[in-house]
C-alpha cells in the first residue's frame, strides 16, 4: 500500500492497483462450447417453466 504525508501530517493512503490486462476474443472451440451451454440453460429454465404449470 502507498502512503503519502502531507504537509499538515494527514497520511493518504491508497490501494495497490493491479496490471491491466486486456481479454482476447474468444475461439472457435469455446464460442461452440458457450453456445452449447446457452443452449443446455435454455433447455433446463424451459423445462422448468413447463413443469411449474403442469403441476399448478
Amino acid at each position: 500500500m502507498q502512503t503519502t504525508q502531507l504537509d499538515n501530517g494527514i497520511l493518504n493512503n491508497y490501494a495497490f492497483e493491479p496490471k491491466v490486462t486486456y481479454a482476447e476474443y474468444p475461439a472457435v472451440y469455446e464460442q461452440r462450447r458457450y453456445l452449447q451451454q446457452g443452449a443446455i440453460a435454455a433447455l433446463l429454465v424451459t423445462a422448468t417453466i413447463f413443469i411449474a404449470f403442469a403441476v399448478s
